[in-house]
C-alpha cells in the first residue's frame, strides 16, 4: 500500500531513532532539558525571533501563537478553509475565547480588499475587535500553496498601520521555504508569532514550535502547562526535530516533484501544485478514495467532492511513480 493521505504519516528513520536514543535529557518543565533548549534556540534563531517554546502538536503551537496576540473576546481574520478555523476542533473559540471571521481566496492568500472592509480593530463598545490577521503558509486544502514572501510584506505593512498582529500558521513553512528559496528570517520579519511542525514533511515523530517574542513565549509556557502541554524529559523528541532540521529540510525538494507527477495523473495542472500536496475535484471523492485504495494507494476525500493527495519522506520516486499511474488509470 502506498500510502498518500498526509505527510503526518512518515515515520522516524534509523539515523533519526539514533539520535533519539542518544539524546541528554533533563525536566522540561523546569527549563532543564539541554536538547530541548537546544531546539528552542535554533528554531528561534532560524527565524529571527527571540524565544520559541516545544508543544506536542502544530494544534497546540497555533492555539499558543495565536492566543499571544489575540485576547479573549477579539478576533483573528483568517482564510475561510485555514487550518485554524476548520481542522483544530474550534479549539481557538473553545479554549481561548477567541472568534474569527474569514475572507475568501482559491489559493488560500490575504485577500488584501477584504480584509481591508473586515478589519474592525476599534469600533467601540458594540462590534467585537480585531487584533490580528493569519496566514497559512503553505495553505493546506488549498493544496500546499505558498504565499509570495512580498504578499506577507504587503500584509505587514497594512497590519503595521492598523495596529493589528500577524500570526504565521507555518506547520509547513519548511515547504514554502524550500520551493521558494526564501529565507526562514524573511518569514520571522513579517509575523509576529508564528507556529511551525516537524512532525509533517520533515519526518519527526512529534513535535511544533510556538516562535515570538520573549515576552509572548513566557507566557505561552504558563499557558501550555495550564492546557496538560507540559512535558518533562522530552529531548528525546526534541532530538527528532534537531535531527529533521539537519537532514530532513532540503530533501523537501523531492516531496515536491513527486507531487507534480500526481498532479498530472489527476488532471491537475502540475504548476499550481508547488509543494507536496495535490488538490484535485472529483464527482464523487469518497468512491474514488475508496477505488484508489483498492488499487493500492491510500489518498483522502477532504469533502464531498474534493480528494487530497500528499508526498512525503517515506513515498519514494518508484512508489510516486507508481502511485501516478494508478490514479491516472481511475
Amino acid at each position: 500500500m502506498i500510502d498518500l493521505r498526509s505527510d503526518t504519516l512518515t515515520r522516524p528513520t534509523e539515523a533519526m531513532r539514533a539520535a533519539m536514543a542518544a539524546a541528554e535529557v533533563g525536566d522540561d518543565v523546569y527549563g532543564e532539558d539541554p536538547t530541548v533548549n537546544a531546539l528552542e534556540e535554533r528554531v528561534a534563531a532560524l527565524f529571527g525571533k527571540e524565544a520559541a517554546v516545544f508543544t506536542p502538536t502544530g494544534s497546540l503551537a497555533n492555539v499558543l501563537a495565536v492566543a499571544s496576540v489575540v485576547e479573549p473576546g477579539q478576533e483573528v481574520l483568517c482564510e475561510a478553509s485555514a487550518h485554524i478555523a476548520r481542522a483544530e476542533l474550534g479549539a481557538h473559540g473553545a479554549v481561548t475565547g477567541v472568534t474569527m471571521r474569514t475572507w475568501r481566496h482559491p489559493s488560500g492568500a490575504p485577500d488584501h480588499e477584504q480584509i481591508a472592509d473586515m478589519l474592525a480593530p476599534d469600533m467601540g463598545p458594540y462590534f467585537v475587535a480585531t487584533a490580528a490577521i493569519s496566514v497559512e503558509n503553505t495553505h493546506n486544502f488549498a493544496g500546499g500553496t505558498v504565499t509570495d514572501i512580498e504578499d506577507l510584506r504587503r500584509l505587514r505593512s497594512f497590519a503595521d498601520e492598523a495596529g493589528v498582529a500577524v500570526h504565521v500558521d507555518g506547520a509547513r513553512l519548511w515547504n514554502a521555504h524550500v520551493a521558494t528559496s526564501t529565507p526562514l528570517s524573511a518569514y520571522g520579519e513579517v509575523a509576529d508569532v508564528l507556529a511551525v511542525c516537524l512532525s509533517k514533511g520533515l519526518g519527526a515523530p512529534v513535535g511544533s514550535l510556538m516562535v515570538g517574542t520573549a515576552e509572548a513565549v513566557a507566557t505561552a509556557r504558563v499557558r501550555r502547562k495550564r492546557l496538560g502541554g507540559g512535558m518533562r524529559q522530552v529531548g528525546i523528541l526534541a532530538a527528532a526535530g534537531l535531527h529533521a532540521l539537519d537532514h530532513h529540510v532540503e530533501r523537501l525538494a523531492e516531496d515536491h516533484a513527486h507531487a507534480r507527477l500526481l498532479a498530472e495523473a489527476l488532471g491537475v495542472d502540475p504548476a499550481t501544485c508547488p509543494t507536496n500536496i495535490v488538490v484535485a475535484q472529483r464527482p464523487d471523492a469518497p468512491a474514488f478514495v475508496a477505488r484508489a485504495a483498492e488499487a493500492g494507494v491510500r489518498i483522502s476525500a477532504v469533502g464531498p467532492r474534493t480528494v487530497r493527495a500528499v508526498t512525503h519522506l517515506d513515498v519514494s520516486r518508484a512508489q510516486a511513480e507508481k502511485a501516478a499511474g494508478v490514479l491516472a488509470s481511475l
